[in-house]
């Protein structure tokens, strides 16, 4: 019932606005929904997320099309004005991701402008990194400039996810002992499941943690265990942000009142499985 009205609601939603189009997947479970790029997906579902729709997303795809036997895909004319120190990082990154400089300017005042020519797979999630890396003071700009050859495959995010083994509620001890594993996404109280992702790992593969470990008591006390926990704070997590961070097995689950991560295989020994026959 839910997923014909999400259809229903999606179908709507293509009367009002002519650059979206929607088509159900081959599972006949899910739905594509095609449009200008990831700034008017992440509209659409929160406009949902607030009628009180309830569904899982995957990570945005460029549409990918073929000509004369090969593969092709869009390609970005990117502008970058930012400051010379930073130009280092911002070459390295986009070279990373398959992009190739084809003009600079540099102004002789503390600031360079660079135009690249990068696939647009590359930019999806890259614009936060972008401002982070030029802390704050870059400006980035592209238009489509048209189809080319497939560039080939490079890592999407060079991180893993902290998931969840287990159902419960999350303490503030393990979530102590985590932290030098990577960023929390989450908080103490905050209910969990198994497959939940909880956290951006520092390495680049998944490990499933146990957020709901409590300390072990005893009758011996002893010098520095009793010290209150002190937890970082973490960053809120948006949709947006959301939807850039996940990977081709990951899903955004959007629910009027929460945004939560978690793997497309909820089960710990069913990932494994998958892995083994990859």
């Amino acid at each position: 019932m839910q997923a014909t009205k999400i259809l229903e609601r999606l179908k709507k939603e293509t009367l009002l606005n002519v650059s979206m189009r929607v088509e159900e997947a081959e599972d006949r479970e899910s739905y594509l929904v095609q449009g200008r790029g990831e700034f008017q997906m992440v509209i659409l579902i929160e406009t949902m997320r607030r009628e009180g729709f309830e569904f899982c997303v995957g990570r945005p795809q460029v549409i990918f099309r073929r000509k004369e036997g090969k593969k092709q895909e869009p390609i970005e004319h990117l502008f970058i004005d930012c400051e010379q120190s930073f130009m280092g990082i911002v070459t390295e990154k986009l070279s990373r991701r398959k992009g190739r400089m084809i003009n600079m300017v540099n102004h002789s005042q503390g600031r360079v402008r660079m135009e690249f020519s990068v696939p647009s797979r590359a930019l999806i999630g890259y614009r936060d990194e972008f401002l982070t890396d030029t802390k704050g003071t870059g400006i980035m700009n592209s238009y489509l400039s048209g189809y080319e050859d497939y560039r080939g495959d490079f890592p999407l995010r060079f991180t893993g996810s902290l998931v969840s083994d287990r159902q419960g509620t999350a303490v503030p001890y393990a979530l102590y002992n985590l932290e030098p594993r990577g960023n929390m996404f989450i908080v103490p109280g905050d209910q969990v499941y198994e497959g939940m992702i909880i956290g951006e790992h520092n390495r680049n593969n998944d490990l499933n943690v146990n957020p709901c470990k409590t300390k072990k008591l005893s009758n011996m006390r002893a010098a520095g265990k009793d010290d209150a926990v002190v937890l970082n704070p973490i960053l809120p997590l948006t949709l947006e942000k959301a939807v850039q961070f996940i990977r081709e097995d990951e899903l955004v689950e959007v629910t009027p009142k929460s945004i939560r991560l978690r793997k497309e295989e909820l089960s710990a020994n069913s990932r494994k499985v998958l892995e083994k026959r990859k």
